[in-house]
């Protein structure tokens, strides 16, 4: 039965604006910007008022000064006749002059009576005035003038005499006014240019955040070929477009490293088990008597034991490349160690019909992990001698690099060491050469030669976490496989006699706690 009932559509909060992150952004920039313009305009406002304020103060204060000079120079004739003249010569006619005497009595001055309101001596006053049938406001101050020999109060600090000194400062509050209009009205402009910006500051944000969300919802729906659009400008916007895009270039490449890895696994490790498999197999069926009974068994055992080796393999890689091997790190002497590995693969070498020869200097101090080097090398001449034809020679050269004439270590002490293997093989093209250090990558001509194809992944592996690079050239005939490794400058400061030759000559073997595992599934044993 069908409900006639369709199913409520959920209701849209009506807050859901307000949780947009983009609107959030762009109004606290709108109020950022608004009460920053408040804050700006009321600082320019109290200055500007204040400085007019501070100046009508100190010019009242300097004319009384005055004023009392004259009346201890001269007493009230001298006071009063300074003040008519400074009265004639007030063009704004905003000065302010009242003389009294101890009873209040007015004796000179444009002021008829002395305000009540003025009753102290340390305070300002703002009062009403009314000049010239205009009325404005006035500043005004009193001050008690000291006792002189002309007054009969000679001797006393106090003549009991009285003076007020004031300015109109109408024309100050018509300025106060303008200003504070202006002000206001800037304030408004300021804020609509806000509301503006935040509009669309909003826009550029909600578009941005927009393109990002439709490039990774199509990346996580499987479209692994989107990127972010560029605009070309270098901006920050395109700055963390290029940042996303070579992010998502990266992961396709791992899914990619991902995906050739895993069917590298089961594309190599399907023979040997289905070929022991087939031995057990057939021996199971077909076997007579209790040696070709073994036989069998041994066979498959060396098949499952490449197997093994191979996951061996990748789990050295992997552990090289979280850099657990960096606390096994030492200072020794490289000379011994590669004429250990040399000798080691001299007598494969031998077999084959191949010459090694050796480059290498008396002493190289070096700092790292003294079996991830062997390591390193083995693989090297590993593949050197399983490539190269009967006759060929195999070269194994390794020098510290002259940074500048005739030194050999930087400003910080520290030095670089080259080493590399030539042989005289089938070599690789340059598109191999590129994909040579990938695991279970094998190049086209070495595709029927034996092998696992993680031997040039390992030695990647180790020259990274010593801090070098690898690098792959044509030999003409053949290839040269190069390293670069940093040499600390411990390594370099510690002399020869630091190492025993003895010792580590004999020790390759006895020390090293892996086995010198080669290219796996090599022919060279």
């Amino acid at each position: 039965m069908v409900s006639d009932f369709a199913p409520p559509t959920p209701r849209r909060s009506r807050w859901r604006a307000w949780r947009s992150a983009s609107l959030r952004f762009s109004l606290a920039y709108g109020m950022l910007f608004a009460l920053s313009s408040v804050l700006f305009m009321s600082f320019m406002w109290w200055g500007t008022i204040g400085f007019l304020d501070r100046q009508v103060e100190t010019a009242i204060n300097a004319d009384a000064r005055a004023l009392a000079e004259r009346w201890v120079m001269g007493g009230l004739p001298t006071l009063a006749l300074t003040i008519e003249d400074r009265l004639e010569q007030n063009l704004d006619d905003d000065a302010i002059y009242l003389v009294v005497d101890p009873q209040g009595n007015y004796l000179t001055g444009n002021v008829s009576a002395w305000p009540g309101r003025v009753q102290y001596t340390d305070r300002w006053y703002t009062l009403p005035d009314t000049r010239a049938g205009l009325r404005g406001m006035a500043e005004l101050h009193g001050y008690r003038l000291p006792g002189t020999a002309q007054t009969h109060t000679a001797g006393q600090l106090d003549s009991g005499y009285r003076l007020l000194v004031g300015r109109d400062v109408r024309s100050r509050g018509v300025l106060r006014h303008l200003l504070t209009d202006s002000l206001l009205w800037a304030w408004v402009m300021v804020s609509l240019l806000a509301v503006s910006g935040a509009v669309l500051v909003h826009g550029i944000f909600r578009r941005m955040v927009k393109t990002v969300a439709r490039t990774t919802s199509a990346i996580a729906h499987g479209d692994l070929s989107r990127r972010m659009p560029l605009v070309g400008n270098g901006d920050e916007m395109d700055q963390v477009a290029e940042a996303i895009n070579e992010m998502l270039d990266r992961i396709v490449r791992l899914m990619d490293g991902v995906r050739q890895v895993s069917n590298s696994i089961a594309h190599d490790l399907r023979t040997p088990i289905a070929r022991a498999r087939t031995q057990l197999e057939d021996a199971a069926l077909h076997a007579t008597t209790a040696d070709e009974l073994r036989g069998a068994i041994e066979r498959a055992v060396g098949n499952l034991d490449n197997v093994t080796a191979v996951f061996e393999a990748l789990l050295r890689i992997a552990q090289i490349e979280a850099g657990a091997r960096r606390s096994a790190f030492m200072t020794f002497d490289l000379v011994p160690v590669l004429r250990d590995v040399a000798d080691l693969y001299e007598a494969v070498a031998d077999e084959h019909d191949i010459a090694l020869a050796l480059d290498l200097p008396a002493h190289l101090s070096f700092y790292g992990d003294r079996s991830l080097v062997q390591q390193a090398v083995a693989n090297m001449l590993d593949n050197a001698i399983k490539f190269s034809p009967p006759g060929g020679t195999v070269h194994l050269r390794a020098q510290i690099r002259e940074l500048s004439p005739g030194r050999t270590s930087g400003p910080t002490g520290e030095g670089m060491l080259d080493l590399s293997v030539s042989d005289e093989g089938i070599g690789m093209s340059e598109a191999d050469m590129a994909r040579a250090t990938e695991r279970f990558f094998r190049a086209e001509k070495a595709r029927h030669t034996p092998g696992a194809g993680l031997g040039l992944a390992m030695v990647r592996a180790i020259v990274q976490l010593h801090g070098g690079r690898m690098h792959l050239s044509a030999h003409n005939p053949g290839l040269t496989v190069s390293i670069s490794l940093p040499v600390a400058a411990c390594a370099l400061a510690a002399g020869e006699d630091d190492f025993p030759s003895g010792q580590h000559i004999s020790g390759m073997t006895q020390t090293s706690p892996f086995s010198h595992q080669h290219d796996m599934n090599s022919s060279v044993e």
